[in-house]
């Protein structure tokens, strides 16, 4: 049986933290290939680079890990390895994280560590987005990837019908001290932005944006929120149709 490949990435940076414990969780299955920013890219969701070329430097090679820096965005990084650098390959599965902070409820929307996982789904390829619920420089990796190993080894072992691509947050704390694994829907939360308004020492104003999540459904058990707030990984399938079927037939009467 030939070795796994499998594809690594994230959108907070080819050194971060968060990127070396996906690393750590991808080596337990086969032979690792790093495609990640060259610069943090939060927030970047499914953008893609088409104005200005970008640049490729492999940072790191050894037995069985390569490291790259793109100077892409996350799908950027997806694209350069499934279509450039492993095009005569096959990957058996992509892993996007560890990000710094969940990617739970509508925050799948913004999330380059997402966006970045997503794409690898279009590819044919398992996928599995990895996020800690902790933006701290100093996050403590070691129950996400060790809910990311249990995760990444069930999928591997099973046969699921693809495309697949999971969204995986993980509450803070140690390992022994998460509940367990929730199966869960998208929360139906949103953002409330604010903008805060400064001035430069030349006069010209400029805005920090900031905000405030509101949880739209409190109540509801069976969310990625509640599963999170109370101390288990949320797992959500994550699909990219975004027809809103409820509206089909109301509109047929319409728009004739």
């Amino acid at each position: 049986m030939n070795e796994r490949l499998i594809l690594v990435t994230n959108d907070d940076g080819y050194d971060s933290k968060g990127l070396a414990a996906a690393v750590e969780v991808a080596r337990s299955f086969g032979r690792v290939v790093v495609v990640a920013p060259e610069t943090t890219q939060s927030g970047m969701s499914q953008a893609i680079t088409m104005y200005n070329p970008l640049y490729l430097r492999r940072v790191r090679e050894e037995e069985g890990l390569e490291i790259y820096a793109f100077s892409g965005t996350p799908v950027d990084c997806v694209k350069m390895a499934f279509d450039y650098l492993l095009r005569d390959e096959r990957v058996d599965l992509v892993i996007s994280g560890i990000n710094h902070g969940s990617n739970s409820a509508v925050n799948v929307l913004y999330s380059g560590t997402m966006g970045a996982a997503i794409e690898g789904s279009f590819y044919g390829c398992p996928s599995v987005g990895l996020s800690l619920d902790d933006h701290r420089g100093d996050a403590d990796f070691d129950a996400a990837a060790a809910y990311g190993k249990r995760i990444v080894g069930d999928i591997l072992a099973a046969k699921i019908e693809l495309p697949l691509c999971l969204n995986v947050n993980v509450p803070v704390g140690r390992p022994e001290t998460i509940k367990g694994i929730k199966l869960c829907r998208q929360n139906r939360g949103f953002w409330r932005e604010e903008f805060y308004r400064h001035e430069d020492p030349r006069g010209r104003e400029y805005f920090w944006l900031t905000g405030e999540f509101v949880n739209g459904e409190p109540g509801a058990e069976d969310t990625d929120e509640w599963a999170l707030a109370n101390n288990y990984v949320a797992v959500v399938p994550v699909q990219t149709d975004l027809t809103d079927y409820r509206q089909l037939s109301g509109l047929r009467n319409v728009l004739k």
